[in-house]
């Protein structure tokens, strides 16, 4: 298998979920550039398990021990490794896993793609566990891309149909990119917010599970930053953010809803602002025309289905007595995945757009 992403920025990722640690290399990187480890923290708590009842109980710290590309402080330009030990195993919950294929999970995909040998434990290197380092890198590109004047922040635009605003409606020098970071359930309207939660603790206590949409907006990228075609700045974010699990759609701007305009009314108009810069007044393009960036903010969703790991009875298969069975998924599992993995699609973002820019 290949685990590398990436033209100007290279990303190999590595581990299972129950082994030892999970990690991630990180090649292309400038050389001494003042990483703020207190930040990359702040960050990777966003994504750790083990602090709501929304989400796992699962304790993990997600402390990255970087082991190399770092030095006195800054980046040597070398490849930055960095590992996160896995503390808070409870291997014996899936034991009965080995044969029996969770619906919804790539146990049975995997099993045939490694003829058996992949490491079924908690999803092995399937699981969303594999995101912590991902977060990790992306924590690292945010700091870069902020020092050329991008910025990223995401929120939960549904869970389980309960919608909020969106940033298509919203002026970028009107969102409060602190807010929204420091949120549990980040969201332009907090008013929805106990909304999501009883839907999420009425999965948890139906012994099932939801998802939702998460909506990502990137500012500060200039025009004409990407390619047509093949390496366009769709397919470069595409490609990420497809790798995170449980990822199972991707728009842009308006998205599928765009299909059912007129052109004049999805069209944005271009006018010269302030200072002669040129702007759209709308929108619904989210920032992206052939490809290549139109100088307006990035914006795109993201669909997260509902975890696959749930204890209610479900049928599947057997695979080693090649019979029909049932399953009851027992261990530890978020009802919801959607808030902690907002910081990993802003991470992914990150991690393409500074691949975009050249690093």
């Amino acid at each position: 298998m290949s685990s590398i992403w990436g033209n100007q920025i290279k990303l190999s990722l590595f581990g299972e979920s129950h082994g030892s640690a999970i990690g991630v290399t990180i090649d292309g990187l400038p050389s001494g550039f003042a990483l703020n480890l207190d930040d990359i923290a702040r960050e990777m708590a966003r994504r750790a398990p083990g602090r709501s009842r929304l989400a796992t109980a699962r304790v993990e710290a997600d402390l990255p021990e970087i082991l190399s590309g770092f030095f006195e402080g800054k980046t040597t330009g070398t490849p930055l490794c960095a590992m996160i030990r896995n503390n808070d195993q409870h291997s014996k919950d899936y034991g009965k896993l080995k044969d029996l294929m969770r619906p919804g999970h790539a146990d049975y995909p995997g099993f045939v793609r490694y003829g058996g040998f992949n490491d079924y434990r908690g999803g092995g290197h399937f699981s969303g566990r594999i995101t912590a380092p991902l977060v990790f890198a992306g924590a690292v590109c945010k700091q870069i891309l902020q020092t050329k004047g991008v910025r990223i922040a995401a929120h939960i635009f549904s869970i389980a149909g309960i919608t909020d605003e969106s940033f298509l409606n919203v002026s970028a020098e009107n969102i409060d990119f602190d807010r929204l970071r420091n949120s549990e359930i980040p969201l332009l309207n907090p008013e929805k917010e106990q909304l999501m939660r009883d839907e999420v603790l009425r999965a948890r206590s139906g012994l099932d599970s939801v998802g939702g949409v998460i909506e990502c907006m990137i500012t500060g990228v200039p025009a004409g930053v990407g390619n047509p075609f093949f390496d366009s700045v769709e397919s470069s974010l595409s490609h990420l953010l497809f790798s995170i699990p449980a990822v199972k759609g991707v728009e842009f701007g308006l998205g599928f809803a765009i299909s059912q305009m007129r052109g004049s009314e999805c069209n944005d108009s271009f006018y010269y602002g302030e200072n002669g810069l040129i702007k759209t007044k709308t929108n619904h393009n989210g920032g992206l025309l052939g490809g290549i960036t139109s100088g307006m903010p990035i914006i795109f969703k993201a669909a997260i289905k509902p975890t696959p790991s749930i204890a209610k009875p479900q049928s599947t298969i057997n695979i080693k007595e090649q019979t029909n069975s049932k399953l009851t998924v027992t261990g530890r599992h978020d009802p919801c995945i959607v808030p902690r993995a907002v910081p990993v699609i802003e991470a992914a973002a990150a991690i393409a757009i500074l691949d975009l820019l050249g690093g």
